[in-house]
């Protein structure tokens, strides 16, 4: 989806890794919420609390879930994280992602 209406958006940053990896978090009418990110090239670990939907909107980045090999994103595609799982990411050029956090059911 390249448009979302009626939502709130966060003007906070959510700032990691010194400012490599940067977004802005949205809520919307149901309670749901998603972040629009930015990440520079680089490579990160990153922890969920939540199911997470990473959806890739342009750039190249190599993923690697546990337990699984690494696999790799060129400019559009999806990933799924479990509840409660880390995850690493090694970014080869600044990738503009969504971030959707959902629940168990999804």
């Amino acid at each position: 989806m390249s448009e979302f209406s009626n939502v709130t958006i966060s003007t906070k940053a959510n700032i990691y890794f010194d400012g490599k990896v940067t977004s802005r978090t949205i809520e919307f009418p149901d309670g749901t919420r998603k972040t629009l990110g930015i990440m520079l090239p680089g490579e990160y670990e990153f922890s969920t609390s939540q199911k997470e939907e990473m959806n890739i909107q342009t750039g190249i980045l190599d993923y690697k879930l546990k337990g699984q090999e690494w696999k790799t994103i060129e400019n559009n595609g999806v990933f799924y994280v479990p509840a409660d799982e880390s995850f690493l990411l090694k970014v080869h050029s600044v990738v503009d992602y969504c971030c959707s956090y959902l629940s168990e059911n999804n």
